[in-house]
């Protein structure tokens, strides 16, 4: 899969580097260059062409959106999984909290109950094959 990429990256940097070879032959064009240009414009349909091939192998791959906006803000996109993984990060310490608070929740409520009800509590104990309340 590696290897459909470097050669789409491949394809690209060519394809880049004729349209800024191109960009300088337009911005001081002179009738004696009109074969270089022609050579150029070959250039990028052929390189269009090649990066169109290497669509076709990469049809299956999907690319949030957001990873467009970073590339149209100037940014670069490996920041965008850089920040999913750390907004995932703080997502699950937030749920780990979560959980451990409820936990901690669950704990004290059977301790309660326990005094409160202590023969429906030993009966809830043996159902759950417990011995004594989680801590």
């Amino acid at each position: 899969m590696a290897e459909k990429f470097d050669n789409l990256e491949e394809h690209l940097e060519k394809f880049v580097e004729n349209i800024r070879q191109l960009g300088i032959i337009v911005s001081d064009f002179q009738p004696s260059s009109q074969a270089g240009l022609n050579q150029k414009l070959n250039f990028m349909i052929t390189g269009l062409s090649d990066i169109d091939k290497c669509r076709q192998q990469l049809h299956d791959i999907t690319v949030p959106l957001e990873v467009f906006d970073y590339i149209d803000q100037g940014r670069n996109p490996q920041l965008y999984t850089k920040e999913c993984l750390e907004r995932a990060l703080a997502k699950n310490e937030q749920v780990k909290g979560k959980i451990d608070t409820m936990k901690k929740f669950k704990s004290l409520l059977i301790q309660e109950l326990s005094k409160v009800f202590p023969e429906d509590m030993a009966k809830y104990k043996a159902i759950r094959g417990e011995d004594h309340p989680p801590s």
